[in-house]
């Protein structure tokens, strides 16, 4: 077991070590690679940071969201609670001022009768029982009692629709100043009271001062750019933090937000029956109409009133955490990201000189550096695959060598210079001669050299060196002491359909000893044949093959 364990890991770091070879190699050949990565992984990283960020915003505003409607609701429940122990406390009142004993109490037993349970409510402005002219028939507080026959409360809103309407039940009246409390900011709750006959006998009041709802709001703080309100279903103004200039009483109906506050409620009065008891409510951004404040609103209707509790946070408060954090990371992924691309393209221009630099290299290994042609390394890898391809294609491979005739004759007259010149023009002429891009010259070594014909019958082959053979005789470069007086050379060319199990160096061979025959028929001429397979016996083994034996073998006698 131990064996197979180690036996794995070697596997894996072989595995491994291959891949980062295969990763070089392949960034090595493609240098910009590296660049265009690191640039991507730098955006892909950017993308998903601001998406991040982008995300968090989000959830910086659902978050301040679900916090204001925590805060509604809270408040609503409130709201909701107090308005249920004052109906219950309306509803004690009237139904002890129908009783006509309770009339004929003694003071203190009577208002035990009537406002036993208002005592128990908190926040109120006064109890009342108010007769059917609109004068204080009973009062929780004994300080009003003595100025209830000099005031009416005949014109309040709540007086006329309890004596107007005998179903109206629980009434919100709109804000008043109170005429027994100091013109004190109130709303009346009431209850009409009827008669053993059913006409209309008085009102049952309780008085909410607006302190209490003021109260309400000052417990919380949403930021420094909030507003929070409570207003009724008309637009009236309850309370408000920070306070409004028009102040509480006043009607907000005309500003644009109401529009969506009122649309999921009833404001058609002040009928607590009309509000079916919902509990609506919703949650929209936008910009105030009174100081231009983008804010993130939330409303709900409080059960069984008309009430419209509103609280509404500032979105720069709400983003200001967010926008701290965002702005750390935007400038961390920009510093980061920005140096992770200089660096891959710093990386990827390296890599690119390191590409040059490898590829002049490999250049220079096979190119000779005096005439520039292909040097005996680059023949033998191009001949041994043209002759792969022309087996595998079945079409014909011709080989034409070349020697500059007397050229140690030209060297010891003229110089090593003027040789070196010589061998610059020779290799000009046979790569002109060899046109074609499949077409490859090289230099053997010395004053020889060699061009590969992959397609090329004997013929056509025949032609392109007799062709390179006068170009350079006709430029005439001056060689003393010889029989022709300038510069010549002479040829050996030898063409195939490759057999199977030859090589490209058989007929590199045969071609060498195309070359010593026309040498020895006195130089300045081509020899040609089409070499059949038979065994040539290369002097030097090579992948291509060397230059052959010096002694004609496996020729046919039919030379040019």
């Amino acid at each position: 077991m131990p064996k197979r364990v180690l036996s794995l890991r070697i596997l894996m770091r072989r595995w491994a070590v291959a891949r980062a070879r295969a990763a070089t190699r392949l960034i090595g050949n493609h240098p910009f690679f590296a660049g265009l990565s690191g640039t991507l992984i730098a955006t892909v990283m950017a993308v998903l940071t601001y998406a991040a960020i982008y995300a968090g915003r989000a959830e910086a505003l659902r978050h301040a969201a679900d916090n204001s409607r925590n805060v509604v609701q809270l408040i609503s429940n409130d709201i909701a609670r107090n308005v249920e122990i004052y109906d219950l406390s309306l509803q004690a009142v009237v139904a002890a001022a129908r009783q006509p004993a309770t009339w004929q109490m003694p003071e203190a037993l009577r208002y035990r009768m009537l406002f036993d349970r208002a005592t128990a409510a908190s926040n109120l402005g006064g109890a009342y029982v108010i007769d059917a002219e609109g004068h204080v028939k009973a009062s929780q507080s004994s300080v009003a009692e003595p100025m209830a026959g000099s005031v009416s409360f005949a014109d309040r809103d709540y007086f006329i629709a309890e004596q107007r309407d005998a179903h109206a039940g629980l009434f919100f009246s709109r804000p008043y100043r109170s005429r027994l409390r100091g013109g004190l900011l109130t709303i009346g709750l009431t209850r009409r009271i009827d008669a053993p006959d059913g006409a209309f006998a008085g009102v049952a009041l309780l008085g909410v001062r607006l302190d209490y709802f003021q109260q309400l709001l000052e417990r919380v703080d949403l930021g420094p750019g909030s507003n929070l309100f409570i207003l009724m279903h008309d637009g009236t103004l309850l309370a408000s933090k920070p306070a409004l200039p028009q102040g509480a009483g006043a009607n907000e109906s005309g500003l644009p937000n109401y529009a969506v506050f009122a649309r999921h409620g009833d404001a058609r009065g002040g009928d607590a029956r009309r509000s079916d008891a919902r509990h609506d409510g919703g949650t929209f951004t936008s910009r105030s109409a009174l100081d231009g404040v983008e804010r993130i609103y939330t409303f709900a209707h409080v059960d069984n009133s008309p009430f419209i509790v509103v609280a509404a946070p500032a979105v720069q408060d709400v983003l200001a955490e967010w926008r701290r954090r965002s702005g750390i990371a935007l400038v961390m992924t920009t510093v980061f990201g920005g140096a992770w691309v200089v660096v891959s393209w710093m990386l990827a221009f390296a890599l690119r000189g390191k590409v040059r630099a490898e590829a002049e290299l490999t250049r220079l290994a096979v190119t000779d550096p005096l005439t520039g042609l292909p040097n005996r390394r680059a023949l033998d890898m191009r001949l041994a695959e043209e002759w792969r391809r022309a087996v595998r294609e079945r079409t014909p491979l011709s080989l034409l060598f070349f020697d500059i005739d007397h050229f140690k004759l030209f060297n010891d007259t003229y110089g090593y210079a003027a040789g070196d010149e010589v061998l610059t023009f020779v290799a000009e002429r046979i790569a002109s001669g060899s046109r074609r891009a499949t077409d490859l010259a090289a230099r053997i070594g010395g004053e020889e050299f060699a061009v590969v014909l992959p397609g090329t019958p004997l013929d056509a082959a025949t032609g392109i060196a007799e062709k390179i053979r006068k170009g350079i005789e006709s430029a005439n470069l001056t060689l003393s002491g010889t029989q022709r007086g300038c510069v010549t050379v002479s040829a050996g060319c030898a063409s195939c359909n490759p057999p199977e199990g030859g090589s490209g160096a058989q007929l590199l061979a045969a071609a060498d000893r195309l070359l010593y025959e026309a040498k020895d028929a006195g130089r300045n001429q081509v020899r040609s044949q089409q070499w059949t397979g038979e065994t040539v016996q290369p002097l030097v083994d090579s992948a291509a093959g060397a230059r052959g034996a010096r002694r004609p073998s496996a020729m046919r006698p039919d030379a040019t």
